[in-house]
């Protein structure tokens, strides 16, 4: 009988704890939206891995100082970043996977785009919080 009860409390806190870590990742997500659109250098230095790799659906990639110095110039420009539908596909107490359907719209060197992207994250658990490692997109 004490083996069943210690399993069933090791999966109550497994489930308990999978579920904050939901949470505390979807604020992560948000905040990663709302620093690109206000250009928060200070969020985004926290929410962005040292080694994050930013992958765009045209094959355009940049690098942490890449996307920060991109927001800064003006040379990237978002105005709006709305998902549709966001799925935790896995997560752990290290990492988790994120796709994500959304629409983007904004300026790339002065020109407009409007999108409709499918997106691919991957996420680190650090000590300040989630942080983005990975991203791909595809047009939908």
């Amino acid at each position: 009988m004490k083996y069943i009860l210690t399993i069933c409390l090791f999966f109550t806190s497994a489930i308990a704890f999978a579920q904050v870590d939901s949470v505390s990742l979807k604020e992560a997500l948000s905040n990663l939206d709302k620093a690109l659109i206000n250009k928060d250098q200070k969020a985004l230095v926290q929410l962005l891995h040292q080694d994050v790799s930013y992958g765009h659906s045209n094959g355009w990639v940049q690098n942490k100082t890449d996307i920060i110095n991109d927001l800064k110039s003006g040379k990237l420009i978002y105005d709006k970043i709305e998902n549709n539908s966001v799925t935790i596909a896995a997560i752990n107490n290290k990492w988790a996977t994120v796709r994500i359907n959304t629409n983007a719209e904004g300026k790339v060197n002065g020109n407009s785009f409007q999108f409709k992207l499918h997106v691919l994250q991957v996420w680190l658990k650090a000590k300040s919080g989630w942080q983005l490692l990975a991203r791909q997109s595809t047009k939908l």
